[in-house]
């Protein structure tokens, strides 16, 4: 899994019938401040993420391994919101 920050959402109106019903959501991979620091992916959400929140995505054959990408073809889901990340005793990010 890859620590990301929700940066925006992704709509489409014409997709493939196994994708309708997902929320995808734009994420870049970030650091353990929360700040972004990668380039954005497209992910499936299925934890009910949003924009500006620090979570935890998988990618490749992981990411379908959630009840709700379960056989969708998707490359990237983001499985977690993240509460706090601490570095070696120390907080490093604190959701609001």
């Amino acid at each position: 899994m890859t620590l990301g920050k929700v940066v925006g959402t992704v709509v489409a109106s014409q997709k493939e019938a196994t994708l309708e019903g997902l929320r995808l959501l734009l994420v870049r991979a970030c650091d353990f401040d929360g700040k972004p620091s990668g380039s954005a992916v497209v992910a499936a959400d299925a934890v009910g993420a949003g924009i500006g929140e620090v979570v935890l995505y998988a990618a490749g054959s992981s990411a379908r391994q959630t009840t709700v990408t379960k056989d969708r073809p998707i490359d990237h889901t983001i499985m977690a919101i993240v509460d706090l990340i601490e570095v070696e005793g120390q907080s490093r990010y604190t959701k609001e």
